[in-house]
């Protein structure tokens, strides 16, 4: 739910608003009143027409679309100082586990100088609610599963996840600092239209339709907490009302909470809460395609976990069930519009 006030829509901040994700929620803003600016850098880790395509989407008059890297010095000050954003949602940076073995000093700039300044930023100009993007990938070594959000977790398996554990911490201890209530949210693979290329989904789909194999690593032997984008936008959105408070102003203890007992500091997973076999997945693809899929089984890669799945009792207790859009159902849509993309 989003309140607009009295005084005028919700002006809401959004890092990587041209992204996968970022595209989705800002729709969803927009679509509900909202006032929004966007900034993304429109790198060439994938093509970036495909973000330029998903900001024409968004063009609206409550909508502006700044472009710029996170990480310049001064930008994120003058942006939030001119914007005032009363909800800031950080989705910016550099994603992937695969491409953090590549170019791990593209993750020191983006993931961790560019939150550091965007933190630096609301430090000077305070927002009512803080939301910053994390990662099941956080869970690293973790065995346990569900993965909850009171675990350790401190054994990343990837660089990527050791930025995104980092920006916790950098962001625990600026709530604790400076009082800016900061939610956390680890996203379990997110899928859906207008995806990255990069991810499997897109990747299996282009290669199904063309007829070439598709890499299964870890020979398919995978699960994954797959997570229709819709519904985890939806979880953002609830979420924007529910701003962790500090010691001496919350009220009673929820059962498993990550609320910091020194700030206004929380982590959330937000994922299905059902993890599939990889299979399964690859099978929903076949289905939508009509098409059979040419498998080239490989060992599992450097970096990554054979499963995941999310405990989402926390989420639950914060803001309700979720939607749950049934993984044949999502997958059937993403290859909809993958086909009607292309063919445009």
């Amino acid at each position: 739910m989003i309140d607009n006030t009295a005084e005028g829509p919700l002006r809401v901040l959004i890092t990587g608003s041209a992204g996968f994700i970022g595209h989705h929620l800002c729709a969803r803003l927009l679509a509900a009143g909202a006032e929004v600016t966007g900034i993304d850098a429109l790198t060439d880790y994938y093509d970036p027409a495909l973000k330029r395509a998903r900001n024409v989407r968004l063009e609206n008059p409550r909508f502006e679309a700044v472009e710029g890297r996170i990480e310049t010095p001064g930008l994120l000050d003058e942006l939030v100082a001119r914007v005032r954003p009363e909800i800031v949602v950080h989705l910016a940076g550099q994603a992937g586990v695969r491409h953090s073995i590549e170019a791990p000093e593209s993750y020191v700039e983006a993931n961790l100088i560019g939150s550091f300044r965007l933190l630096e930023a609301l430090r000077r100009h305070p927002c009512k609610h803080l939301m910053m993007a994390s990662t099941s990938s956080a869970y690293g070594a973790e065995t346990e599963m569900p993965y909850r959000e009171t675990m350790a977790a401190n054994m990343p398996m990837s660089f990527y996840a050791a930025t995104k554990k980092a920006n916790e911490a950098m962001a625990h201890s600026y709530a604790h600092l400076y009082g800016t209530p900061t939610t956390m949210f680890r996203f379990f693979t997110v899928y859906g239209p207008w995806g990255r290329p990069d991810m499997a989904l897109f990747k299996f789909t282009k290669a199904i339709l063309e007829g070439t194999p598709i890499d299964v690593y870890n020979h398919g032997k995978m699960q994954r907490d797959f997570t229709y984008v819709e519904d985890l936008v939806e979880g953002l959105l609830q979420l924007f009302n529910v701003p962790p408070q500090g010691p001496v102003e919350r009220g009673p203890a929820i059962a498993g909470d990550s609320l910091s007992p020194v700030a206004p500091w929380r982590v959330v997973n937000i994922g299905h809460g059902a993890p599939q076999k990889l299979d399964n997945f690859i099978a929903a693809i076949e289905a939508a395609t009509g098409c059979a899929a040419k498998r080239n089984l490989m060992p599992i890669q450097p970096g990554d976990v054979p499963a995941t799945w999310a405990d989402t009792g926390l989420q639950e207790a914060l803001i309700g069930p979720l939607p749950k859009t049934p993984m044949v159902e999502g997958v059937a849509r993403f290859v909809e519009w993958y086909r009607e993309y292309h063919s445009a």
